[in-house]
């Protein structure tokens, strides 16, 4: 009568039938009737936990720490819970008895390091689950998570490779497995998709998210009828899961059916509220076919369903912005995206844009600076308070800035590239100048920016040929951008062609009159005469 096991199969069989109610009801009984056995009094709260009922796991496993503080498997449980709702104080506070009384619990390193990663301490994380996997080599879980703080590092060859082993030595681990469609996604390789995705399929049939993650390979293989039949498999495993009805819709968008395409994120979004990518599929649909009000509409209808959205604010601001040119109301969307979700760094991102665009450059630095109190890894905005503080000309600040990014990410090549750019402008070393330019060319190769800057460090250098090649090649991509052609002009009249220097100089004037060089561009010509 107190053996747990027959209690648990039991609880599988009602799980198997889908019968919720008469589960929960059986494991609080189970509870009672095993109340000094701990895999028996903790099947509720893993019950929960395994449903994705993250709230009631918590308060359960938090009644439970309460009545059993000595149980370390209750202790580590709650721990992990509270990491997922971010409540990292008192993950913190637990986690560390756990450490204390033995600093070598791999579980507990584990913990320690996703808490330093969700604090934005990648590189203390990194320490941390490297100490773990001193002890457990074998540990999926770990390598999981010392892939995303290699990622958030910057180093994606050794994020993938740790998500590599991860999945070796746990095939079942959906996140890992996750991690790497996504370096994929990123990399573009849909072979590399496709085989994660049949592994997803293969330890989660009833997921939909394989099913939907090879359709995306097969659409991009133009393996239409594939995709349909993918798609088609993800919803008839998941029903309920708005996530083969946002790809339907995605197809249905592609292939221009656009009512279509409405209805299948509509139905994404019954099914969940809260999707932001149907919402998003929703809104693109409507822009497609320029009926940009009707996108307004659609993301003020869901948000009043779901007022609290971070994601939904973000999106309403965004087309504020980008389409109906309402900086008032994009503003205060955005701001309200930011309030709800510290860590939305595309509303705070955007939020910046929006100052920026209102003359407001001040402003928008200062939003990007208390950005960086809750997402201090996030090179972006360091990159972006350097452009800004460029815009201003405050070249230290700016160097500054870039330096703190390739501090976090040491090969990001568009901080290189404007470290580069602010070291010429301030006449720093040319050859380390030279060589970050060089850096952020390999990384950004199509990048007209990249080619002046880097033709800029030539000129620097007195090789004016290699520089006229770089600053051609710039303005090739970029026909209208006066400071090209200011450079180009100046490389001209060094290397002693007096009529094509005078022709790109005189192109800076008809471009911008307001040129914040124009003094020297007007010296330039008078020279040439």
């Amino acid at each position: 009568p107190k053996d747990p096991d027959p209690r648990a199969a039991l609880a599988r069989l009602y799980m198997g039938e889908g019968k919720k109610a008469e589960t929960e009801d059986f494991l609080k009984q189970v509870k009672r009737d095993l109340p000094d056995k701990s895999v028996g009094y903790r099947m509720l709260g893993d019950y929960y936990f395994a449903t994705g009922d993250l709230d009631k796991a918590v308060a359960e496993y938090g009644s439970l720490n309460q009545a059993h503080p000595k149980d370390i498997q209750v202790k580590k449980n709650y721990i992990q819970l509270l990491i997922l709702k971010n409540r990292l104080d008192e993950a913190r506070k637990l986690n560390d008895q756990v450490v204390k009384t033995n600093p070598s619990d791999t579980e507990a390193l584990i913990f320690k390091g996703q808490i330093q990663l969700r604090d934005g301490h990648a590189r203390d994380a990194a320490d941390s689950l490297q100490s773990a996997l001193k002890g457990d080599p074998e540990n999926g879980v770990a390598h999981y998570h010392l892939g995303v703080a290699f990622d958030q590092m910057g180093n994606l060859a050794r994020a993938e490779s740790e998500w590599r082993q991860a999945v070796r030595l746990r095939p079942d681990l959906s996140e890992a497995q996750r991690a790497l469609a996504a370096v994929a996604l990123r990399r573009g390789d849909m072979d590399s998709l496709a085989q994660t995705a049949d592994q997803i399929i293969h330890v989660q049939p009833a997921s939909p998210d394989g099913y939907v993650l090879r359709a995306v390979a097969e659409i991009n293989r133009k393996q239409i009828s594939k995709a349909e039949e993918d798609i088609r498999k993800a919803i008839e495993v998941a029903p309920q899961n708005p996530a083969g009805y946002v790809q339907t819709g995605n197809l249905r968008l592609l292939q221009k059916q656009y009512g279509d395409a409405e209805k299948y994120y509509q139905q994404a979004l019954e099914r969940d509220p809260n999707s932001s990518e149907g919402l998003s599929g929703l809104m693109n649909a409507y822009l497609a076919q320029k009926q940009t009000d009707k996108a307004v509409a659609a993301a003020n209808a869901q948000l009043a369903k779901v007022p609290n959205s971070s994601a939904f604010h973000d999106l309403l601001g965004t087309i504020l912005f980008n389409n109906k040119k309402d900086m008032k109301g994009a503003e205060k969307e955005l701001r309200k995206a930011a309030e709800l979700d510290k860590n939305n760094s595309d509303a705070l991102l955007k939020l910046g844009q929006v100052q920026v665009a209102q003359g407001s450059v001040d402003q928008a630095i200062a939003t990007y600076q208390r950005s960086l109190k809750n997402n201090p890894r996030e090179i972006r905005f360091y990159i972006l308070i350097g452009e800004l503080y460029e815009s201003k000309q405050d070249w230290e600040k700016a160097k500054q800035m870039y330096q703190k990014a390739l501090e976090i990410q040491p090969d990001n090549p568009l901080a290189s590239n404007n470290l580069a750019y602010v070291m010429l402008q301030q006449g720093g070393n040319v050859d380390v100048a030279l060589s970050m330019a060089q850096t952020a060319r390999r990384g950004m190769p199509d990048s007209s920016n990249a080619a002046d800057t880097l033709g800029w460090a030539y000129f620097q250098k007195g090789a004016y040929n290699m520089a006229i090649d770089l600053f051609k090649e710039a303005l090739k991509k970029s026909p209208e951008e006066a400071t090209y052609h200011y450079h180009l002009g100046l490389a001209y009249q060094k290397a002693k062609q007096p009529a094509l220097a005078k022709q790109h100089l005189e192109r800076v004037l008809k471009i911008n009159p307001k040129y914040m060089n124009a003094d020297e561009v007007r010296k330039a010509l008078a020279q040439l005469g």
